[in-house]
């Protein structure tokens, strides 16, 4: 399997993927934070292409921004005027260059986890 980074999310509250939720992924290197790129999710809550391929992947440290307040604003059943959650950040770091990284994020309205998948 080549080398990349990939993310997948799951709205535990309806029981579905997250279907258009907009992903920023940050690189944080010497207290900077520089945007790499601004994406959003399939009909899968996947993104249509890994966030970085092969020859993108540098070690160091990063961040996903999940907007899931605003995700969640546009199921009428789950909207409220002001979200508990609003956009939840992932802190990492890679490692190894050569290996890929997968970050899901399960979210509903109140509460979100996440790992290191495969």
């Amino acid at each position: 399997m080549p080398a990349k980074l990939s993310t997948h999310v799951l709205d535990t509250a309806l029981g579905c993927p997250a279907e258009d939720l907009q992903i920023e992924l940050w690189s944080l290197s010497d207290g900077q934070s520089r945007l790499v790129k601004t994406v959003r999710t399939n009909a899968d809550g996947r993104t249509d292409a890994p966030l970085l391929d092969a020859s993108e992947l540098k070690t160091g440290a990063y961040e996903l921004i999940f907007f899931v307040g605003d995700y969640f604003k546009h199921k009428a059943a789950m909207y409220v005027s002001i979200p508990f959650l609003d956009r939840v950040p992932v802190r990492f770091g890679i490692a190894d260059a050569k290996a890929s990284y997968h970050v899901p994020l399960l979210v509903s309205p109140w509460a979100y986890s996440t790992y290191r998948g495969s």
